[in-house]
């Protein structure tokens, strides 16, 4: 069955698919890049998308962000090959590095690792905020030559009040989210 977009959110507690549009697909993917390039490769043999939506919650490196932002670039942030290659990439491989998405302009770090910390590379990268599911979802849509965007939710400042902020703040994002989406929908 073709559908014109699915929805790809790591967990239920993120967005509940009772506040979803009708005809709106979403597939929970769990956390993590293997669980999400899995999920993302199964929605795309499931329901042939024109295009792939990401919604996520994220940890905040740039002071100035606040609420939903709309990511443009994501890279990896825990790639850790050197002398190889330098930190987020992969030595030896032709897969790009970083993957554009059909709009945004905020710039995602994704790693296997909740951030709680200052890590002084993602500030000389540019990194606005880290998740831990989008650079596997951009890549699976890559591949299979499918637009992809992604709206994500600020819910802490990747220090070490991380873990409880995002517990008070996973749920704060679903209805900026889904204005996003029917907004967007309208448009297809």
């Amino acid at each position: 069955m073709n559908h014109p977009f699915v929805i790809i959110t790591a967990l239920e507690n993120e967005l509940d698919p009772k506040t979803l549009p009708e005809g709106a697909q979403i597939v929970y993917s769990g956390i993590g890049k293997v669980n999400a390039a899995i999920a993302t490769q199964k929605a795309i043999q499931n329901y042939r998308p024109r295009e792939i939506i990401n919604f996520g919650t994220v940890g905040r490196i740039n002071p100035n962000l606040t609420g939903l932002i709309d990511i443009g670039k994501v890279i990896q942030r825990d790639v850790f090959a050197e002398p190889l290659a330098p930190r987020g990439e992969v030595p030896f491989s032709v897969r790009p590095n970083s993957y554009l998405a059909s709009d945004g302009v905020h710039v995602c770090g994704t790693g296997d690792s909740f951030v709680t910390q200052t890590d002084p590379w993602l500030i000389q990268n540019g990194i606005d905020v880290v998740d831990m599911e989008l650079f596997a979802i951009a890549a699976v849509a890559h591949d299979a030559g499918i637009p992809w965007r992604s709206f994500k939710y600020i819910t802490d400042d990747a220090n070490d009040a991380a873990g409880s902020d995002w517990h008070s703040g996973v749920q704060l994002g679903e209805a900026l989210f889904l204005d996003q989406l029917r907004l967007h929908m309208k448009l297809l």
